[in-house]
């Protein structure tokens, strides 16, 4: 179900996708259609530890010749949320007709079943429910964040687990002493033994730079609760009755090693990541590897506990978009910033990519073309880069933030500037009260391709480091 609002042609239009239609200028446009004639539509959403986020718009009343509108723009408002903050209980404050329709969407046999299920039995462990009431009966927001990281005393390994390569980094006192990239490809091992070795390996490569280790730092792809994967699209290729040996894996690596150890999502370590070096807060990391992962600190410097799963959230509103392989929905961020969203527009650039690579030799065969001055190769980039100035302004309307810190293999050499010049460009003509409050900005090369493992290494409290590495 689609209408007029969705559709809106936007004024920066990527060379390789025509039919873009970006979700922020369909919102807006609803917003001004529903202007003095709107009902408020209050959504919270419970996770399981209690903590409740609530998200107030505008429809139009059950009465409107539009209000058949509401239907779409809340189901995609919705599934925003869902993925940004995460929820096993959502509150429908508003009018009954789009309460009624979000509770068919996500129901086990609703279109949305994957997010029922996904959020039922893969992350709050707890039947997913969507409930109806007035707006005033939302329960109020309970949403406190924690602050980790930044602890840098000791000696220390931060790793960094992508699909298509893993870091290590071996830290004394802050400063990195050893750290290594080797390529993997976990998702096509389903041996959870597999995955144990390989990490083990690289902790201990790490471990043999130091004079001794105090703190294991991790982050990877996934959501991670209480330092247990509970889905992670690193470890898709585990049977279901062997997953149980992956969400004990960290805590046997921690018991193994006799260390403190913590591990979290892969984009809240690239958020952090840029808080510290900037010594500011109010921070939205996006790494595009793989997959898109995100991550956020608030004006407070706390990590709220949200899931930050951008790469499952709709940016894109054209009934043509992209279908996401593994939601099964359209217009999904993993499509748009990520080697798949690479991938995908090669063939439209001209570039026949080789079948017999990895992923990772695919991008960057498509990379090296890049930097030899192919045209169609800069108009993948300069795709990403509009893409990402959207989607910039419409994350805005769901994170408070100030910086948006760039990161991962897709944002190597020229690439990266590519996207940010497109992004700053669409920012600036398009939504310029965004752009005078939002520095968006890359890293240097060796923070983009090592940071997230040096920031990891910082997330565990040491209680007493007997002796300083000198």
């Amino acid at each position: 179900m689609t209408d007029h609002f969705s559709l809106i042609k936007p004024q920066f239009v990527p060379p390789m996708d025509n039919e873009f239609r970006p979700a922020i200028l369909a919102n807006r446009a609803f917003k001004i259609e529903t202007d003095g004639v709107s009902v408020p539509l209050v959504i919270g959403l419970e996770r399981k530890d209690g903590k409740l986020s609530r998200f107030e718009t505008r429809v139009f009343p059950e009465n409107h010749p539009h209000a058949e509108a509401n239907l779409f723009y809340a189901e995609r408002i919705l599934k925003f949320l869902l993925w940004q903050r995460g929820g096993s209980i959502v509150y429908i404050g508003g009018p009954p007709s789009i309460g009624k329709y979000l509770k068919n969407c996500y129901a086990p046999d609703g279109k949305r079943n994957f997010d029922y299920h996904f959020m039922s039995e893969q992350v709050y462990e707890r039947t997913f429910s969507v409930k109806l009431c007035e707006p005033s009966q939302v329960p109020p927001a309970h949403d406190t964040g924690e602050s980790l990281g930044r602890h840098l005393d000791g000696c220390r390994i931060g790793f960094d687990l992508g699909a298509s390569d893993r870091k290590v980094s071996a830290v004394i006192d802050g400063q990195v002493v050893y750290s290594e990239e080797v390529i993997w490809e976990p998702r096509k091992h389903s041996d959870p033994e597999y995955h144990y070795r390989e990490i083990i390996k690289a902790l201990k490569t790490a471990a043999s730079k130091l004079p001794r280790v105090d703190a294991i730092g991790g982050s990877s792809a996934g959501i991670y609760i209480d330092n247990r994967p509970m889905v992670a699209s690193l470890f898709r290729g585990i049977p279901p009755e062997r997953f149980h040996e992956i969400r004990n894996l960290f805590l046997r690596i921690r018991d193994e090693l006799n260390v403190p150890l913590e591990v979290i999502n892969d984009g809240d370590v690239s958020a952090l990541a840029g808080s510290m070096s900037l010594e500011d807060n109010g921070i939205l990391g996006i790494a595009m590897g793989s997959s898109q992962a995100a991550g956020y600190i608030d004006i407070h410097g706390r990590i709220m506990g949200w899931l930050n799963e951008l790469c499952f959230a709709p940016i894109d509103y054209s009934p043509t978009a992209p279908v996401d392989e593994w939601s099964g929905d359209i217009g999904c961020g993993s499509q748009y910033f990520s080697q798949q969203c690479v991938f995908r527009l090669a063939p439209r650039a001209g570039i026949q990519i080789p079948d017999n690579l990895t992923d990772y030799e695919k991008l960057k065969f498509v990379q090296e073309k890049l930097d030899a001055g192919d045209k169609g190769a800069a108009n993948i980039w300069q795709s990403i880069g509009i893409y990402l100035g959207y989607a910039l302004a419409h994350y805005a309307d769901f994170y408070d933030m100030k910086h948006v810190l760039i990161l991962g293999r897709c944002t190597s050499g020229l690439g990266g500037t590519l996207i940010l010049d497109e992004a700053r460009k669409v920012l600036n003509a398009e939504f310029p009260e965004i752009a005078v409050r939002l520095r968006v900005q890359l890293p240097d090369e060796r923070s983009r391709r090592v940071g997230q493992s040096i920031a990891a290494a910082s997330l565990p409290i040491v209680e007493t480091v007997i002796e300083r590495a000198k």
